[in-house]
């Protein structure tokens, strides 16, 4: 795999308001800076945001056919009971990293659960802002790029 692999950054729903809604639980860091946090790491970076499940699920089977070599994702709300969109990501046979900025499994009873993680190959919860840095790196790995780029 070459330095020019394509990841795409999928957004779920919400997650446009990152930095307006509960700064307590999201912190006040846009998407923007979610964005950027993948991209320093790896700039060849393909953002998609949707509020609509059917559009995710329909950005996702895109993915399989133009060139697209890993996926972040955080599916939002849907993480908890979008089957479809569970089957989009299995379908996919690329690397998959799953993204919450919260920890999840501190939180109520229904977020404690993903119907993605089972889907995806590597799930980052809690770290706020710097999991999308995380996630770059591992989508890296799995790559078999260098996690950091060399300068």
């Amino acid at each position: 795999m070459t330095e020019d692999a394509t990841i795409l950054l999928a957004h779920g729903p919400n997650l446009s308001q990152l930095g307006r809604r509960d700064p307590t639980i999201y912190g006040t860091a846009t998407l923007d800076d979610a964005d950027a946090a993948a991209r320093a790491v790896h700039p060849q970076l393909d953002r998609f945001q949707s509020e609509h499940e059917g559009e995710l699920v329909h950005r996702l089977h895109r993915a399989r056919d133009d060139g697209t070599s890993a996926v972040i994702l955080n599916p939002g709300a849907l993480t908890h009971y979008s089957y479809a969109l569970r089957d989009a990501v299995e379908m996919l046979g690329i690397p998959v990293v799953e993204v919450h900025l919260s920890q999840t499994h501190a939180r109520e009873p229904f977020r404690r659960h993903s119907v993605i993680s089972p889907a995806a190959d590597i799930t980052i919860t809690g770290a706020g802002i710097l999991g999308y840095r995380l996630a770059a790196m591992a989508c890296r790995d799995r790559l078999g790029l260098d996690a950091v780029p060399s300068a």
